[in-house]
């Protein structure tokens, strides 16, 4: 099993295949299910100072949820938990659920193939846990595996708990899953709108039904037989007047990561909408099993079709959405000073530059920590500490939206923060970016507009096949050290080349580490298994392009990048191919 912060997974289709779809899971898998559900009863307890506490459980729509369900609640029936069993639910539904209980258990691989499955912990602070608080959970799990008389013992508890509790825990399910969506709604527009306060909740949906009256926008969906399709997506729409068209939605068709090779569904679906006459239909999203991510298709209206956009854009709409949002709000309230407000953002390592110049353009801060939900979202929480407002933060490097207080990614609030640059046309967020960056206004704005006005970026997707390379070296530390050798002596050789054709002239090596972000490190193996880059200057020490690299903790695969400022892609593909001849080398 690969553990991590984001998840603990694995292929749990019997047959260890990971594209299969059958329910079934071995008994070692059930084993593990009801050791998982026990740590983390153990954990909450010992947190919690509680005897009961209450705990969320749920899952994606993956076909080996309900075996590793089974073996949870058992588990937490057996320690005396009060158990809310939401079943199918979306990861962002059961966080904010969760934000009124102790903690929550969901289980899901998020985009992983249909046949992996994990698990997922948290408590009530809306995310899952932190690395360090995760890594708890972990030593006490692996110790019990490790003893085959501890772990007998907890499996003969946990199948041996009341069947009277464990059938309520069922039966209560629906009741559960009711009380899930009505936190999740109420959450959502506290998000959106970025206040607890109803009224100005009420006034900011009042406006936007105003825009959606004389501007009618239609979002069309590819569930993909997503957790998405039992939350909250078609009725939050709807009661927002904006049409919702929906295709896939009780069956996994397609494969589940929300990358452009899978988007093309929903690009699909929308050219035949537009072209029987549907308008409206100029946004859509595909979620993940999960349903926390969720890239976007738009319809450009200059060009008359479908466009997919790149994750990376996705995400630097959302900051440009979020951090201009933040900046209005501020500007219309009376509780903040000017100097008081610190607006910044927090993404991770390999998020494109292009986030760094938006970030400076509005007057904020950017942080960056290593790969992973948990680290970013720490760090966000680690700067608010400081005095920093942080209201949009992510990973762009696979377009997901993290949108305060939420703690973890939603397509819901990438929506929205696409619909509120659209939404003021007089002083809004997007004459707020004009004036910013010096760009001329035209009030009647489209979204291909504010597109053509953001900083230009080359950088490699994150689902591409040249983007994941096989290590043998399995100490990503040595591997990095031995990857320093060889990449000083290609600089040695190759720095003029590099000047000439590139105008590439120095270098400085990055490291992250969780939340921690060190730069100008002279010893490239301190990275350890975190996030290396290579950031790339011009004569004028300005930054131009990065190299990047990590070993993935939910997958058994090491992820390269690269990012060219500029519609470069000759030198992408040049410095990535390079990138990876130099790991090739490192790895003999």
């Amino acid at each position: 099993m690969i553990l991590s912060a984001s998840g603990w997974r694995k292929v749990f289709a019997a047959s260890g295949n990971e594209q299969d779809k059958n329910k079934e899971i071995t008994e070692e898998s059930k084993a593990i299910s009801i050791v998982a559900g026990a740590v983390f009863f153990e954990y909450i307890k010992e947190l919690t100072n509680q005897e009961n506490p209450v705990i969320a459980v749920g899952m994606d729509t993956r076909p080996t949820g309900e075996a590793i369900v089974e073996g949870i609640l058992k588990s937490l029936v057996s320690k005396g938990a009060i158990v809310q069993y939401c079943g199918v639910t979306s990861a962002p539904e059961i966080m904010s659920f969760a934000k009124k209980l102790d903690g929550f258990i969901y289980v899901s691989a998020s985009h992983n193939p249909i046949g992996h499955n994990g698990i997922k912990f948290g408590i009530n602070d809306g995310g899952v846990l932190s690395a360090k608080e995760n890594a708890k959970i972990i030593q006490k799990f692996n110790t019990i595996l490790d003893d085959d008389i501890q772990l007998n013992e907890y499996i003969k508890k946990a199948n041996s708990c009341s069947s009277s509790e464990l059938k309520t825990v069922y039966q209560t399910k629906d009741s559960s899953k009711f009380n899930a969506l009505n936190s999740y709604r109420d959450f959502a527009k506290e998000t959106i709108t970025g206040t607890n306060n109803k009224e100005y909740q009420a006034d900011f949906f009042g406006i936007l039904h105003n825009y959606i009256a004389e501007n009618p926008i239609g979002v069309v969906c590819d569930f993909n037989g997503s957790s998405r399709y039992q939350s909250i997506d078609r009725d939050f729409f709807k009661e927002n007047n904006i049409n919702f068209y929906t295709i896939n939605e009780f069956e996994i068709s397609h494969e589940i990561i929300p990358e452009a090779e899978n988007l093309c569904y929903v690009q699909q679906e929308m050219e035949r909408l537009q072209k029987e006459g549907f308008k409206d239909a100029v946004l859509g999203y595909m979620p993940d099993c999960d349903g926390d991510r969720g890239n976007i298709v738009y319809w450009d209206e200059n060009q008359q079709k479908s466009i997919i956009l790149k994750a990376q854009e996705v995400f630097s709409l959302s900051v440009l959405a979020e951090l201009t949002y933040s900046i209005w709000q501020n500007s219309n309230s009376s509780n903040q000073t000017e100097t008081s407000f610190k607006p910044a953002v927090a993404v991770n390592c390999p998020t494109s530059m292009r986030i760094n110049e938006i970030v400076e353009t509005l007057g904020g801060q950017l942080f960056r920590a290593e790969v992973g939900e948990a680290n970013v979202v720490n760090l966000a929480r680690e700067k608010r500490q400081q005095g920093f407002t942080v209201r949009i933060l992510g990973e762009g490097s696979n377009g997901g939206t993290i949108t305060y207080p939420a703690a973890v990614r939603d397509p819901l609030n990438t929506i929205f923060a696409i619909i509120k640059l659209l939404l003021l046309k007089e002083n809004g967020l997007y004459e707020l970016w004009c004036n910013k960056a010096n760009i001329k206004y035209n009030p009647n704005f489209s979204l291909t507009d504010i597109l053509d006005s953001l900083p230009k970026y080359t950088t490699t997707g994150v689902s591409e096949p040249r983007a994941v390379l096989k290590v043998k070296q399995s100490n990503h530390q040595i591997l990095k050290g031995n990857f320093q050798k060889v990449f000083e002596s290609e600089w040695k050789s190759k720095q003029s080349e590099l000047n000439k054709n590139y105008g590439i002239c120095s270098y400085e090596a990055i490291t992250t580490n969780g939340t921690t972000e060190t730069c100008n490190i002279a010893d490239f193996s301190t990275s350890n298994t975190g996030g290396l880059k290579i950031l790339f200057k011009d004569s004028k020490n300005t930054p131009i392009a990065f190299i990047w690299m990590r070993g993935s903790q939910t997958e058994p695969v090491f992820r390269i990048m690269c990012d060219v400022k500029g519609n470069n892609p000759e030198m992408e593909k040049a410095l990535l191919e390079w990138e990876t001849k130099m790991i090739e080398a490192a790895d003999k």
